[in-house]
């Protein structure tokens, strides 16, 4: 379960930005669907969801971005990063002095019930400080603390009488451009290995725009369960689909990779791999379609399947930036009522996800303390901020109050124009060839 999350000096973002999911004590809206317990008595329930709006390039997909960055340097620092290799941290460049200083991330989150608040600060060349504190009671413990010291070159590490383990192999195994905590969990450390896995394996992010991997879905179809899964999910979605089963084929699969680093390579293999087919049914006859012949919608929302239904059951995070990309609002708002259902969400999932769709600004569907915002200073950095805020009526129109500028994060125009003014008109328009309509 997230708690909350910080970071600094990362790409738009240059003073620390806070997205803090603990739920406000005072509320007492829809607490009973839209709040998850913890069990503590200082921080007593989290949000289950949390939406951001912003204008465009407010750096709301920066925000998102930077979750997903701190995760997988957790993941890839002590084996794919390899030593003396870079890293592709951006800082905020259009301040001199932010742009030599290191970027920061923070994450506190349960495990196991007890609070972890775990940091780190690093440049594109070395990690320059690493903390965990663990809320065994209600004061912390500071497991251990790793810092650069005044040379530049070799690190100061302090240590807790809890963390047992081979705390000297850890450390001498530590590289300057690697974490300590992913490298004593590669090396098997019993109680630093189960934040490393809630690091990297509890965090779920769908970047916007990118391609989700259809893959984790038609994987489901290998049982019953999974196609019935699969089924239900599309036709609570008002999809028109009576079946769907997988067919094996073989052939090239090409796949690209990304890590931290910045690296990225590409894989072509020849494989046996499945193939989604639908089967769609009408008073008039049946046909069968590939998942490339269904609309874009329907393909976004089949390859949500295999990640939302991972997330409930597991009680991870879903990350979407754009989740509104091709999908219709009603449709956004059943998505959004799954993580809300108590009966279905039992295990604490949370959904984070940045949107332009207004109508999602409605009482029925959010509390105040769920409903975040971006905009950029006159520094042009990004600012993170709540409805909360704003302390809102109770049934204030959250939807409009937004697009009349009352919360900020809206764009603000100019008076247009002429854009036409340095047009040729003597240019001639673009023309379709037959090649262009035809199969290849």
């Amino acid at each position: 379960m997230l708690l909350e999350f910080r970071v600094r000096n990362y790409r738009s973002i240059r003073d620390e930005q806070v997205l803090n999911l603990v739920a406000s004590s005072g509320d007492k809206d829809l607490a009973e669907t839209h709040l998850a317990s913890t069990g503590l008595k200082s921080l007593p329930s989290t949000v289950r969801s949390a939406v951001v709006y912003g204008a465009n390039a407010s750096g709301k997909s920066t925000l998102l971005l930077a979750l997903n960055y701190m995760r997988a340097v957790v993941a890839e620092s002590a084996t794919v990063i390899q030593p003396g290799q870079t890293y592709k941290v951006q800082p905020f460049k259009l301040d001199e002095e932010f742009a030599k200083q290191p970027t920061e991330f923070e994450l506190a989150f349960l495990v196991g019930g007890i609070r972890h608040q775990y940091a780190f600060s690093m440049t594109a060349q070395r990690i320059v400080r690493e903390s965990l504190l663990v809320y065994r009671t209600s004061k912390p413990t500071q497991w251990f603390s790793r810092r650069l010291a005044d040379d530049g070159e070799t690190y100061v590490y302090e240590f807790s009488a809890f963390l047992t383990g081979s705390r000297k192999l850890w450390q001498e195994s530590t590289r300057p451009n690697a974490l300590f905590l992913s490298t004593a969990a590669q090396l098997n450390s019993e109680l630093l290995g189960p934040v490393f896995r809630w690091i990297v394996e509890s965090v779920v992010v769908l970047p916007a725009g990118a391609l989700v991997n259809h893959d984790l879905t038609t994987a489901l179809l290998a049982t019953d369960e999974g196609r019935a899964t699969i089924r239900d999910f599309l036709s609570a979605a008002d999809i028109s689909i009576a079946d769907v089963q997988a067919v094996p084929r073989k052939g090239i699969r090409n796949q690209f990779v990304f890590h931290a680093g910045g690296v990225a390579h590409a894989t072509h293999e020849e494989s046996e791999f499945l193939v989604p087919i639908f089967q769609h049914s009408t008073p008039k006859g049946s046909a069968k379609f590939e998942l490339h012949e269904e609309s874009e919608g329907t393909q976004r929302l089949y390859g949500l399947v295999a990640p939302v239904v991972d997330v409930l059951k597991e009680g991870r995070i879903l990350v979407v930036d754009e989740i509104d990309c091709s999908l219709h609002t009603l449709l956004v708002r059943r998505i959004i009522s799954m993580f809300h259902d108590p009966a279905l969400n039992k295990r604490g999932a949370q959904l984070i996800f940045s949107t332009h769709d207004t109508s999602l600004l409605d009482h029925t569907l959010f509390r105040r303390d769920q409903i975040w915002f971006t905009e950029k200073d006159g520094d042009q950095a990004t600012r993170l901020y709540p409805l909360s805020d704003f302390s809102p009526r109770k049934h204030e129109a959250w939807e409009r109050g937004y697009l009349m500028g009352r919360y900020g994060a809206v764009p603000f125009f100019d008076e247009l124009p002429d854009i036409l003014q340095h047009i040729s008109p003597r240019r001639p328009r673009p023309q379709f060839q037959p090649s262009d309509l035809t199969a290849a």
